[in-house]
């Protein structure tokens, strides 16, 4: 059975082929129902019901942060294109920017072969680190030589 394609663009459905990002004849899609459903389905949710959801930079791939999403924070997301995740530390919704006003405009959201990933694709506005830092990912940096064959 072929595979069923794990790609919802809540604000831009197809892509340049060439550098698979987001075309602008695009930029007025709308997410269906049934993509949301579909996209939904195949998630799969760990036992507290939460899936990893990286988010990354549309255009650049720059990786920005890695947070948790429900079923409700995956079909808002879908549904009104904006990074919407559940926060742990807060046991509910966390809607990125709503106290720093750095939000994500979500172009792309996929999943990873298993159905146990998100990946946002995102236009972000300001830090995406709660720090205020551009990437949650600066902090640390260790260079790793070698690994060549």
């Amino acid at each position: 059975m072929p595979a069923q394609d794990a790609t919802v663009a809540p604000t831009v459905a197809p892509t340049d082929d060439a550098t698979d990002a987001p075309t602008d004849a695009a930029t007025d899609a709308a997410t269906s129902d049934a993509d949301v459903d579909l996209l939904v389905a195949r998630t799969r949710f760990g036992a507290d019901g939460l899936v990893p959801a990286i988010a990354q930079q549309w255009d650049t791939r720059e990786v920005l942060m890695l947070a948790w999403m429900d079923e409700a924070a995956l079909r808002e997301t879908l549904t009104t294109g904006r990074g919407v995740y559940y926060s742990r530390s807060r046991g509910g919704r966390w809607a990125k920017g709503d106290t720093s006003g750095h939000v994500q405009a979500v172009r792309e959201v996929r999943l990873d072969c298993d159905g146990d990933t998100v990946l946002l694709l995102v236009e972000q506005a300001g830090g995406a680190c709660h720090t205020g830092d551009r990437t949650c990912f600066d902090a640390d940096r260790t260079v790793v030589s070698g690994g060549q064959e």
